[in-house]
């Protein structure tokens, strides 16, 4: 491949093509664990169809960054390439050497790109990873079989981990290239709706954190994998300080609340943390006064950005309040 299309012949999970617009990705779950990662392989699907989690280049010690090899495949619509995924397969006999199946050309999701991970060592956060969440391209159906689906977790675990890094915005308007990939205007439709409410629930979620932190608050998030599930979830905000969890969504809508009360209230359950965990639902403005009321009977909190910037609702109420 190397000699037909060019790049590196010595391998590498990523391969940028330099004789051709290709960008060529060698998944293999098996070495990933023997770098105290599991974060790739078949996930399960969402209401966008079929999604592959490819962790990012760089297995040495220190944080994945987004340079290189991992930007050119995170810019890949940008720069016009076409990005093709292999998964590692068992070894050419009496050697070590491993074969590479071809499972299709795919797409670098373009509502969320990555995800942030973290390697746990000790049960602290080691690595931060970049998994990126790669979708089939248009009209092509990928070739994966049930062995390349996503091991499960053994133990269910939450990790504290730093909070999300804001996406440059640079890297962020990339991605609007990506609904002339061939999707229909239905599909486009929903993708750019769902990307311009993601981008700001992050935006919102940064400014909530420097807002806590400006407070002096303690503030991080959680990575939890679920015994027998693949993958990991990871929460919004956890303010230790106040030993309060928040969700953020980007829309105040019905739809989104009810969205957030159901993952507060998994997570809860999920997280070993001091008694009286409180829980909390960021928005970006004021819902209806009937989804008000929905919260309060529930008992779950809400804090809302205001026009001014700040936040109406914090700090909490005192318990019992």
């Amino acid at each position: 491949m190397a000699a037909a299309y060019g790049g590196s012949p010595h391998g590498g999970g990523i391969v940028p093509s330099n004789q051709s617009q290709n960008i060529f990705v060698f998944s293999d779950p098996a070495a990933g664990a023997e770098h105290d990662y599991t974060f790739d392989g078949r996930a399960d699907d969402d209401e966008f169809g079929v999604l592959y989690l490819y962790t990012g280049a760089g297995q040495g010690a220190g944080d994945q960054q987004m340079t290189d090899r991992n930007l050119a495949l995170r810019n890949h619509v940008k720069g016009g390439r076409d990005v093709h995924l292999f998964v590692a397969d068992g070894t050419v006999p009496g050697s070590e050497t491993a074969v590479q199946r071809y499972i299709g050309q795919v797409v670098v999701d373009p509502v969320q790109p990555y995800e942030e991970r973290w390697t746990q060592v000790d049960g602290k956060p080691g690595r931060r990873l970049f998994v990126f969440r790669l979708r089939p391209a248009p009209g092509v159906t990928l070739a994966l079989t049930e062995k390349d689906t996503m091991q499960v977790a053994p133990a269910t675990e939450a990790l504290p981990v730093p909070p999300a890094e804001e996406e440059p915005a640079s890297a962020v308007a990339t991605a609007v290239a990506a609904e002339q990939h061939g999707t229909d205007s239905t599909t486009a439709d929903i993708i750019g709706g769902s990307r311009t409410v993601f981008r700001r629930e992050g935006r919102l979620s940064t400014a909530f954190q420097a807002h806590l932190e400006a407070h002096g608050h303690v503030v991080y998030r959680f990575q939890i994998p679920v015994a027998g599930e693949r993958g990991a979830l990871l929460t919004d905000l956890y303010d230790e300080t106040d030993n309060v969890l928040y969700e953020a969504k980007g829309k105040a809508s019905r739809d989104h609340v009810r969205m957030a009360i159901g993952q507060l209230l998994d997570y809860r359950r999920l997280l070993d943390v001091p008694d009286g965990l409180r829980i909390a639902v960021l928005l970006p403005e004021e819902p209806t006064a009937n989804v008000r009321e929905l919260l309060e009977i529930e008992g779950i909190a809400l804090v809302t950005q205001t026009a001014e910037g700040g936040f109406a609702g914090f700090p909490l109420p005192a318990a019992g309040a």
